[in-house]
């Protein structure tokens, strides 16, 4: 090729992979393997010495998965990537290097309701402190930034409301204060939205959905954006101060750009163990070879089935940013101007019972815990992913009792609002 960038779907094919050195397969190949033999002594010493790039163990990295984290990295425009074994694993491995026993991170109260367990509850056993914030109002970021403040935490595209959050002028106020803005890209993908290029110093995703698209592999990934100095102010040691496990490397003096990415492998992964399976990681490479095709289908359905349902006599309410009467229509032009993404909230009139009805009188859509798949999905958040919040966090959260969300998949549009249709009649 000439110097050109490669676009987005060439990327999305080819970024990270070549055919393999020794059989000449095509496909990036399932290195289903626990270790890698070393040269010698000294190459042994020199990668568990961080002083070489290699494999050592699959725990620590694989190939296979080596060709994900470039290919997701290159998609979002960041320095680096990790995989890991889930989407709540990378939020497990990137607040470990931000943060300390005592120390707060600030959190949009509009989360997947797994985060918000996750935050509120698990994380309190590691002594990180959340503090909620409206992502509605910027400046309730300002306020709850405090001394012990050490991150900000986003999503793109919220779930379950399918809302799109303002990342410039959050980034703003992260910058502000001095810590890194971190963004859950998974709802959008970088095929909408590329948070890097708002402001964002972290990116994660579960990869189960979207990037993955077919729902039959758990995965997650941390992308550094290389763009946050960690050494500024000594807030991060992790990152700054010398590492006794390596001798007294200091990671960001060391690695520069891409010394988060290094962080998360190193001393997160390394340490805590939830690695990726290299056949979950090339089950994912193939899904994102047809990212760009299926998020446009997404998104063409997504709004076809919201305008049919925001004319429905037995709906009260749609929560879609893709619609022009949508409160968050505007930040869907300006962020994610190809689609809104897939998933979105609506509200019944019949309130909790209707909800509840609903799910189980519909037959193509599934009724399951997951989005993101090339199959439409269902489910009714305040009895299920969100049971877990009383009902005024359930209300903040956009899964309120009446609410109902939908993951459109990539069927025709036509059966898909054939199959809303009778189950709302019924």
């Amino acid at each position: 090729m000439s110097d050109r960038l490669p676009g987005f779907s060439t990327l999305a094919v080819h970024a990270g992979a070549q055919p393999d050195p020794t059989t000449g397969a095509r496909a990036t190949p399932i290195y289903q393997t626990t270790s890698f033999v070393f040269n010698d002594a000294d190459h042994a010493a020199s990668l568990f010495g961080l002083q070489a790039f290699g494999n050592i163990y699959t725990r620590i990295g694989n190939p296979t998965n080596a060709v994900l984290e470039e290919r997701v990295a290159a998609l979002e425009g960041g320095t680096a990537a990790l995989a890991v074994a889930s989407g709540h694993a990378a939020q497990v491995v990137v607040l470990q290097q931000l943060l300390q026993p005592g120390d707060e991170f600030i959190a949009a109260r509009k989360l997947y309701g797994g985060s918000i367990n996750q935050f509120a509850h698990a994380f309190k056993s590691f002594g990180w402190n959340v503090v909620w914030a409206d992502p509605d109002d910027v400046a309730s970021f300002e306020r709850a930034v405090t001394p012990r403040t050490k991150a900000i935490f986003i999503e793109s595209i919220a779930n379950p409301a399918g809302s799109i959050t303002d990342i410039e002028a959050i980034s703003t106020v992260a910058r502000k204060a001095g810590v890194p803005l971190i963004v859950d890209n998974t709802l959008a993908s970088p095929y909408l939205i590329r948070p890097i290029d708002h402001g964002a110093d972290i990116v994660v995703h579960s990869l189960t959905k979207f990037l993955g698209g077919h729902g039959n592999s758990l995965g997650g990934i941390i992308v550094d954006a290389g763009t946050f100095d960690w050494s500024a102010g000594g807030k991060y040691p992790m990152l700054s101060e010398p590492r006794p496990e390596y001798h007294g490397i200091r990671l960001q003096e060391t690695f520069g750009n891409f010394a988060f990415a290094i962080a998360c492998r190193v001393l997160g992964l390394r340490d805590l163990g939830p690695a990726l399976s290299p056949f979950n990681a090339f089950m994912i490479l193939t899904g994102i070879e047809t990212l760009p095709l299926r998020m446009q289908k997404h998104c063409d359905n997504a709004k076809a089935v919201a305008e049919f349902l925001a004319g429905h006599p037995a709906v009260s309410a749609v929560n879609y940013a893709g619609l022009a009467s949508d409160k968050y229509n505007q930040l869907a032009r300006k962020y994610a101007p190809k689609g809104a993404g897939a998933v979105f909230t609506f509200s019944l009139k019949g309130g909790y019972d209707a909800g509840v009805n609903l799910v189980s009188k519909l037959q193509l859509f599934s009724h399951l815990a997951n989005v993101g798949d090339t199959r439409s999905l269902v489910i009714h958040p305040a009895s299920t992913t969100h049971s877990q919040l009383d009902d005024a966090a359930k209300i903040k959260s956009g899964a309120g009792p009446d609410v109902v969300r939908l993951s459109i998949g990539i069927e025709d549009k036509e059966d898909l609002i054939a199959d809303l249709e009778q189950a709302l009649g019924a």
